[in-house]
């Protein structure tokens, strides 16, 4: 785990509604330097907290999973991504992949729903 004091430099939306963030830091020792590369590209964590961290929140924070296989999407993430590929080949009607992506899941959660007793 790798703990950095920083500040945000900037924020930025995206097209997709994620966000990019840009920190700054102060100068890194090879041993973080090392760290971050490591990180890069990777699904990570990012706590943010205006104070030190406390060493209780430092346990908690160690003990985090991501769900995540080695650099793979999560479940949600994957779906989305299959969902897209249907709708390039065949987007049924459907203008916008938004609009597509949210008939398609309402639709499986309608027969998911379905199965409820």
């Amino acid at each position: 785990m790798l703990i950095l004091s920083s500040i945000l430099e900037n924020i930025t939306s995206r097209k997709d509604r994620t966000w990019k963030l840009v920190f700054g830091t102060n100068e890194l020792n090879p041993e973080q330097v090392s760290e971050l590369s490591k990180a890069a590209n990777n699904y990570i964590f990012l706590a943010l907290k205006v104070d030190e961290f406390k060493s209780e929140e430092i346990g908690i924070l160690s003990e985090l999973e991501s769900g995540m296989d080695d650099n793979s999407k999560t479940q949600s993430q994957r779906i989305k991504s299959v969902l897209y590929l249907l709708w390039k080949q065949k987007n049924e009607g459907f203008e916008k992949f938004d609009s597509f992506y949210k008939h398609k899941t309402e639709q499986y959660i309608d027969h998911l729903k379905s199965k409820i007793e």
